[in-house]
């Protein structure tokens, strides 16, 4: 099973919904990184993703996107294969 890891805030809808997806999908654990207790992590994930909005998703080195990426990419079937070792 490839790490994941995701850039989250406290009180973020859109991240506790992709953190019960990644669950249901059998990851069993998320490096969560907290860019409202560090702002220098929120920098460093505005440089890796281009993005301000969380969550960010990274599984392995792919760089999924934020919950809406995630959701569509697990209807495409190609979450479980990525979780699994696949390349995106």
């Amino acid at each position: 099973m490839q790490a994941v890891k995701m850039y989250t805030t406290l009180v973020c809808p859109y991240c506790i919904r992709a953190k019960s997806l990644l669950k249901q999908r059998g990851v069993q654990a998320i490096d969560e990184v907290r860019v409202d207790l560090n702002p220098t992590e929120r920098d460093a994930m505005i440089a890796q993703t281009g993005r301000r909005t969380v969550p960010q998703i990274f599984i392995g080195e792919t760089h999924v996107g934020g919950c809406d990426e995630l959701i569509a990419l697990d209807q495409r079937g190609g979450l479980k294969p990525l979780l699994e070792g696949a390349s995106a």
